[in-house]
């Protein structure tokens, strides 16, 4: 079954069009969130109005770095909802994760994804469309963040740019 993988923007309407997409499906839906909220209360609000957004029935799996294990775990009948990839890089970075780490893992996550018998859409942020950051770290993020976006693009049945709600099909 195909991945789809939609990018874009923050607050652009991608986990929105995630929903939209995983509500069509006849089967269970699993979501994979990679947040987690810590002591920032904005983050957990964020959260809460995601989850807000999804029916009760879909499982959400709340794990910040097992990526490649829990999309090995996800049922195979199940829609998969990856949200989000920009979220997961952050945290393997947080975690110690070299680069070199960080875009194995997510080829072997996005490999897997577009194995999967049911559809899988993984969700992730465009960093590189803005200014340039001032720091170093932030100009280390904004091109790792672009290469597993790639990784995931490169897998991807079918790719999105998500801007204001609407999407535009990237061949």
């Amino acid at each position: 079954m195909p991945l789809t993988f939609l990018v874009g923007g923050a607050r652009s309407g991608k986990s929105a069009l995630a929903v939209r997409l995983a509500s069509e499906w006849e089967g269970p839906v699993v979501v994979l969130a990679t947040a987690e909220p810590r002591d920032d209360g904005e983050l957990a609000a964020r959260i809460a109005r995601h989850r807000l957004e999804r029916p009760a029935s879909w499982e959400t799996v709340e794990e910040p770095l097992d990526l490649v294990g829990e999309l090995g775990r996800a049922p195979e009948r199940a829609f998969l909802v990856v949200d989000c990839l920009t979220l997961w890089a952050a945290n393997a970075l947080e975690a110690g994760w070299s680069d070199e780490a960080i875009e194995q893992v997510a080829a072997e996550a996005a490999t897997l994804a577009a194995g999967r018998s049911s559809p899988t859409v993984a969700v992730s942020n465009e960093v590189g469309m803005g200014i340039v950051p001032a720091t170093p770290l932030g100009r280390s993020f904004r091109d790792l963040q672009g290469r597993v976006n790639t990784v995931f693009a490169a897998h991807a049945d079918r790719a999105c740019l998500v801007v204001a709600g609407r999407t535009l099909e990237l061949t």
